[in-house]
């Protein structure tokens, strides 16, 4: 991940499916962004982030954030939920959770 003002944000993935590994970089227009992009690389499927919410737990810069999101695919709705002190990482989470749903 490189991200920060004035720099090109890119995000590089790894993801083990099915027992393969696959990888991935891309750039966006921030560092979540820029993961989203590079995951939907490696899935190969039409997605649209209709609902993307990022919420503290708790308060501070070291809380846990929790990260619901909303994903189309095929005209259908599925549901994404993640937490991490990361939210990149809760972001790309809750993402691959609502992918999971409609991935066989």
């Amino acid at each position: 991940m490189t991200c920060g003002v004035g720099l090109r944000n890119v995000a590089s993935i790894g993801l083990n499916i099915a027992g393969e590994h696959f990888e991935a970089s891309a750039t966006g227009n921030g560092p979540v962004d820029a993961a989203i992009k590079a995951v939907k690389k490696i899935i190969s499927r039409e997605t649209v982030i209709q609902e993307f919410l990022i919420q503290a737990i708790n308060r501070g810069s070291d809380d846990v954030g929790k990260v619901h999101m909303q994903v189309e695919h095929n005209g259908m709705l599925y549901y994404g939920f993640s937490a991490n002190t990361d939210i990149v990482s809760a972001s790309v989470e809750a993402f691959i959770d609502a992918v999971n749903k409609f991935v066989e």
